[in-house]
């Protein structure tokens, strides 16, 4: 396994000070991770990047590809209500083939559970990011920022068909799928034999993890199991997709447009906030509440430091993280390229029921690789 490149210990200091000024505690989440979670969480296109291994009690594991999921299951697996929880430690990660990245790195981060403010917090959590990476030495940083919940805003301001609508929000984290939508060829292919169709049926309507398990038990009553290493969410999750889908019908050519151009918008924060405003459907009630809470986002951002003349507002970024459904963020060097951030974080606050919590705990933050937030490193 390689190794990235170490840095000097008072570079370290600097990159971690500004963690330390965030009020939490220091945890260190166990390096074995249940694997079936991480691929129900981020796909079975996951599995290629993580070290899978057995884990105590034969169980298929994999060693943390990084801290968010770890430390949140050992945050509310103790009994953990609001609170801040900070780390320092080795992520694993498989390297693209081809690719010369490290496999091991040292990950420093901030994860907040708590409730209040949501959209200070976010403030609060990219300005530390920020502060930290700054702290490296780079002078080639910018903040790329999106959010999750603004194209599902968007969506709902269209006035679609509830199921069109539901549709188009989960095909967002798909660039293909959502590609085919705004084409029109998303109906090709979504033909269902009648078996499947009553399966679809029996799922639909049902939370992720009851459709997953009644899935599990129909496969445990027939006495078969899946082949091709899908598992019963991802399976139960496409079924419902399909029903939705034919149910649902196609876009129609005005709203696939304003979809297109909401998804082309990438600019400066209050230019970006402008030209998604303009291109709002006849329902823009919630869209405009998203709005302003990214308005007094980046004054809360701008106020704790954040340099806004580097940020950029993408309406279509963040489609390749599996949990975050808020704002969202990297911050990147020129140097390394979009592909290598320096920091990235944001706001998860649907983690928590994905992991059986009950809770009504928000959750945010970040983490920061010091060897690439370090001038003079190169990983």
């Amino acid at each position: 396994m390689r190794l990235e490149r170490s840095i000097p210990a008072d570079a370290l200091d600097a990159i971690r000070a500004p963690l330390l000024d965030a009020g939490a505690v220091l945890t260190d989440a166990p390096v074995l991770q249940p694997l079936g979670l991480l691929l129900d969480l981020a796909g079975e296109a996951m599995r290629s990047r993580l070290f899978v291994v057995s884990g105590e009690a034969g169980e298929e594991a994999c060693l943390r590809p990084d801290f968010t999921v770890a430390v949140a299951r050992q945050h509310f697996e103790g009994g953990g209500g609001a609170g801040r929880r900070r780390y320092e430690g080795k992520a694993f990660r498989v390297a693209p083939r081809g690719s010369d990245r490290a496999e091991e790195f040292l990950q420093l981060g901030v994860e907040a559970f708590e409730g209040g403010d949501r959209v200070a917090a976010d403030a609060e959590m990219a300005a530390l990011a920020w502060a930290s990476a700054t702290a490296g030495g780079r002078e080639d940083l910018s903040l790329v920022l999106g959010d999750v919940s603004l194209f599902s805003a968007f969506v709902d301001s269209l006035d679609l068909a509830p199921p069109l609508a539901a549709r188009l929000k989960r095909a967002f984290a798909k660039p293909r799928q959502l590609k085919a939508e705004l084409d029109g060829s998303s109906e090709r292919g979504l033909a269902l034999d009648e078996n499947k169709s009553r399966i679809a049926a029996l799922l639909a309507g049902l939370p992720e993890a009851e459709a997953a398990s009644v899935l599990q038990e129909l496969w445990s009553l027939a006495g078969i199991e899946p082949v091709g290493g899908r598992r019963p969410a991802e399976i139960a999750r496409r079924l419902v997709e399909k029903a939705d889908a034919a149910k649902a019908g196609r876009l129609d050519p005005e709203p696939a447009a304003k979809v297109r151009a909401f998804l082309g918008v990438s600019d400066r924060p209050d230019a970006a906030l402008s030209a998604i405003a303009a291109l709002a459907g006849p329902k823009a009630e919630s869209l405009n509440a998203v709005l302003d809470g990214w308005r007094a986002r980046l004054a809360g951002m701008a106020q704790r430091g954040v340099a806004l003349e580097r940020a950029t507002l993408a309406a279509a970024f963040g489609r390749a993280f599996g949990y975050y459904d808020g704002y969202l963020f990297e911050i990147r060097s020129a140097a390394l390229g979009d592909e290598r951030p320096v920091a990235a974080g944001g706001r998860y606050d649907g983690l928590p029921a994905k992991l059986g919590v009950a809770t009504d705990t928000g959750a945010v933050g970040f983490m920061i690789r010091p060897a690439r937030a370090y001038a003079g490193g190169g990983e």
